[in-house]
């Protein structure tokens, strides 16, 4: 199971750098110049070289996406569980919660930005992109109840309160884990959608303003480094939340067990 794990984690590593260098290869074969595609050494040392600005703009991103994060959880589970004590209160108000899904969050920036500050305009659009997920799947969760579990707590004349704590919270348990890193990726997008916005228009101090700073300024290796740390900062979220469902889960679901997470 050890060398298993260890396989998984070096041949992803090993294409990963592969593709690194099949592309400064092409760059240096090329002769193609940084200002149209700058090489993977050039982007490195960009990143060095703009350490402390870009460094400082990346925790202002995943500040902002943790904490949309963070409130898009709490307001999800506790929704989620007050829609699953009634079905009338769900046919209410699921619809509301469709809506803000299905709007793009590009077309809801800058309309927030004329009512909201800059910071509190992204913090919100990278909730509304978050909620949903989050609040979908684990309202699906405690609805999905085995039967037969079901009927063995009936026939034990357990309360409502006891169905609701040992057989529909755990049984919610993997639809929520998997809304959750559907939702901590997507909370990563929405900061980035709504920082460009408040980019353009000359506020912000995130990755997104950087890439928008640097793109008026033709810097194209910061912009590339910026993207670096955005697609790193999004593979670091979706890393530790799949850590966190492998610890929550891998000693009796399922789903966890058959992957060998």
């Amino acid at each position: 199971m050890t060398l298993n794990r260890l396989r998984d984690a070096i041949i992803p590593l090993l294409v990963f750098l592969l593709t690194l260098g099949v592309w400064e290869a092409i760059v240096d074969y090329k002769n193609i110049p940084p200002y149209i595609l700058p090489a993977p050494s050039t982007i490195a040392a960009k990143l060095v070289e703009d350490r402390a600005l870009l460094f400082s703009s990346l925790l202002v991103t995943l500040g902002v996406t943790l904490k949309a994060l963070v409130i898009a959880t709490i307001s999800a589970v506790a929704l989620a569980l007050l829609l699953a004590q009634s079905k009338w209160l769900e046919r209410a108000l699921l619809p509301f919660a469709i809506i803000l899904q299905v709007t793009p969050i590009i077309a809801i920036a800058p309309l927030l930005l004329i009512y909201l500050s800059p910071g509190t305009a992204v913090l919100v659009c990278a909730f509304l992109v978050a909620f949903f997920p989050i609040l979908s799947n684990t309202a699906l969760g405690l609805a999905s109840v085995d039967h037969g579990l079901q009927d063995v707590f009936d026939l034990y004349h357990a309360t409502g309160w006891q169905k609701f704590l040992y057989l529909r919270l755990p049984s919610a348990l993997p639809q929520f884990l998997a809304g959750l890193r559907i939702g901590g990726g997507l909370a990563l997008i929405g900061a980035i959608v709504a920082e460009l916005a408040a980019g353009a228009s000359g506020q912000g101090t995130g990755l997104a303003f950087r890439i928008v700073e640097a793109g008026f300024r033709l810097d194209i290796p910061r912009m590339f480094a910026a993207l670096a740390l955005i697609s790193l900062s999004g593979l670091a979220i979706y890393g530790a939340l799949a850590w966190l469902s492998h610890l929550l889960l891998h000693n009796w679901h399922e789903s966890a067990r058959e992957r060998g997470a």
